[in-house]
Order: structure tokens, then C-alpha cells, then sequence
């Protein structure tokens, strides 16, 4: 199995966040999928952290690079439980899940 490492390219997620957030309907289009590209955010650290390009991922899975890209991609994809613990497992994780109270308003 080939471990490739790799180095992210450099990206301020929050100066594209600030540019985009000019564009009409994009707040309330973010916000409804806020869940989602927290997954997606927290899926790519974990890849980052282990050195891992999505060829690696995609082998350890089992799967093909577009499949990984495909779970990497916020709102386009909902994946199983059962795909994001085989992702975890791939990057090095575990996979925790939770479900907390919402406050009152």
C-alpha cells in the first residue's frame, strides 16, 4: 500500500468566506448546510493530519479517489455511518457521534 504524503496548498477559507458571503443568497444557502461542511471541514483536517492524499484514502477504503472526493464535498453527498467510520479508519480515526440538546430560546 502507498503512503503518499502531501503538502495542502495554502487557502484562507475565511477571505473566500468573506468574498462569497457578497454574493446574493449565499448566507442562506451556507447556513442551511452548515452541518454538513462542518463534517466536510472536519474530514479534510483529519486527511491533512495524516498525510494522506485521497488516492491513499480511496485505497485504504477500498474505494476510488472520486468517491472520497465525492464524501469531501459538502452538500452534494449525504454519506452512511458506515462510510464515515471506514473513512475515519482510513485517516487514522475514530468515528464519535452525538446528538445534543438544543438550547431554548
Amino acid at each position: 500500500m502507498a503512503e503518499l504524503k502531501f503538502k495542502p496548498v495554502r487557502h484562507s477559507h475565511k477571505e473566500f468566506l468573506a468574498k462569497a458571503a457578497t454574493r446574493k443568497g449565499f448566507v442562506e444557502a451556507y447556513d442551511a448546510l452548515a452541518l454538513e461542511y462542518q463534517v466536510a471541514g472536519q474530514m479534510l483536517k483529519a486527511r491533512s493530519r495524516a498525510g494522506l492524499t485521497q488516492d491513499a484514502v480511496a485505497e485504504r477504503m477500498g474505494t476510488t479517489k472520486s468517491a472520497v472526493s465525492r464524501l469531501e464535498s459538502a452538500g452534494k453527498h449525504a454519506p452512511s455511518l458506515a462510510t464515515l467510520k471506514r473513512y475515519a479508519q482510513a485517516v487514522g480515526c475514530e468515528l464519535q457521534v452525538k446528538l445534543v440538546r438544543q438550547r431554548a430560546a
